[in-house]
């Protein structure tokens, strides 16, 4: 009962958009001596950066994941919920440790390793805030009960405000930057949990408020990319910046409003099966989403060299390749997730005859079902 699908479509929604969004800023390049090489799309084609805005979900996980927070927080203790973050962290180093040595041993160039080990471990990072949020689920739960969400998130975004000013000339500024701004959305998660922060005007109110932000923000001269692009001066996400904050509360307020047609889309069974085969899922999916693609792109360089898989992303046609060969990292990432197995991917079996007999026994005097019955 303390499950929202609705939430959950949009914790769904948001791996979706870090999956596909790393996937497509993330090229790996095969240089001339067979090593690979990281390059960023972002750089070479500066159009694309609006599409960021769409991809780069982080704000929408926080708010899910503080929406979950709140409503477990009667149910499960921090340990339980550290062990479902801690547990699959655990074993995608243990395996790569175990790739890893595989690799030295078969005299894989050291470069090659080198961007393996960065894209497969970076997606860890979030572990700092979700494990410290987790940690305080019930005094951020009281402040944001004391003093409501607006005034909670207004001074967070006054943290990441400071810091902005400040610059990189601040020492310790990464963490406390990272842990103000994913607050925000946590905290409109919670509230949103507790029964505020609920309805057309809320959402509204939050996609005007996040929209006017990213406009009066690049109006001063924040990036337009919501992700780092190489070679950049600044970045919107290393660490976060308001234009990070700023989208998280636009994405949660077009979230709100779009939560009426969600819930009726996730009436179908369809829709809400795949909802709940992905939440099942979803740290592993994350955690395993970079380690896919540097293997299926280290593997394929033995067949040739592939467009929009190993070449530098030069125009729109490395984009439309790349586009190509999303479907083939989605199965191999379903298949070493397991998205097609479990409980919810099986059909449904009818009841038992017995069980049909009795309950058509002790309906015998009751009226007919009606339309709304049926579909109950």
């Amino acid at each position: 009962m303390s499950r929202d699908p609705v939430v959950d479509a949009l914790r769904g929604f948001a791996i979706g958009g870090v999956v596909v969004g790393h996937w497509l800023v993330t090229a790996l390049v095969v240089a001339p001596d067979g090593t690979l090489g990281t390059a960023s799309p972002l750089a070479t084609m500066p159009a694309l950066a609006p599409a960021t805005w769409v991809l780069q979900t982080l704000g929408l996980f926080f708010f899910t994941a503080g929406f979950a927070a709140a409503r477990a927080s009667g149910r499960h203790g921090p340990a339980h919920r550290f062990a479902r973050l801690l547990l699959p962290a655990l074993a995608l180093l243990g395996v790569g440790a175990g790739l890893l040595l595989t690799a030295i041993l078969l005299g894989i160039p050291d470069a090659t390793l080198s961007v393996a080990l960065t894209l497969a471990i970076s997606p860890l990072w979030f572990l700092l805030p979700l494990l410290a949020f987790h940690g305080l689920a019930g005094p951020l739960r009281s402040a944001v009960r004391r003093w409501g969400p607006l005034r909670c998130a207004g001074a967070a975004v006054a943290v990441v405000a400071a810091l902005d000013l400040a610059g990189d000339a601040l020492p310790g500024r990464l963490p406390v930057a990272v842990l103000a701004a994913w607050s925000v959305p946590w905290m409109l998660g919670m509230a949103h949990a507790d029964g505020r922060l609920a309805g057309r005007r809320a959402g509204a109110a939050l996609a005007v408020t996040g929209a006017a932000g990213l406009a009066a923000l690049i109006e001063a001269g924040y990036p337009v990319s919501a992700v780092g692009v190489p070679g950049a001066a600044m970045s919107n996400l290393h660490p976060p910046s308001l234009f990070a904050v700023a989208l998280a509360v636009a994405q949660i307020g077009v979230a709100l409003l779009v939560r009426p047609a969600l819930a009726r889309l996730l009436d179908r069974p369809g829709p809400a099966r795949a909802v709940r085969t992905v939440n099942q899922r979803a740290v592993r999916i994350y955690l395993w989403h970079q380690p896919i693609l540097v293997g299926v792109t280290a593997l394929l360089t033995h067949v040739a060299l592939l467009p929009g898989l190993h070449t530098a992303p030069a125009g729109p046609g490395w984009v439309v390749a790349r586009v190509c060969w999303l479907p083939l990292l989605a199965l191999v990432l379903a298949v070493a997730t397991g998205l097609r197995s479990g409980p919810d991917a099986r059909p449904e079996r009818a009841a038992p005859a017995h069980r049909c007999t009795v309950i058509a026994s002790a309906g015998r005097s009751a009226p007919a079902p009606g339309p709304a019955d049926r579909r109950r």
